[in-house]
């Protein structure tokens, strides 16, 4: 089931909502790349940041699943 859910989202669909969920909001720096400076400081602990670190990655996430399936799948 998630993986048929999978195979319906385009890789075009998978990018525009890296772009824009995965890098959301963009000022003044995106929260992705906020939760992984703190992740690198050691600084993310509190619960929300932790969910705000996961909930913008997912995109990314499928980003990368939809083009190394790309790669994996002739035609």
């Amino acid at each position: 089931m998630l993986r048929s859910l999978l195979d319906s989202i385009t890789l075009g669909q998978a990018a525009l909502v890296a772009l824009t969920l995965g890098l959301a909001p963009f000022v003044p720096e995106p929260h992705i790349w906020e939760k992984l400076k703190m992740l690198a400081a050691g600084t993310l602990t509190r619960p929300i940041d932790i969910f705000d670190l996961v909930f913008h990655a997912l995109p990314w996430a499928l980003l990368i699943y939809k083009l190394v399936e790309r790669t994996r799948t002739p035609g």
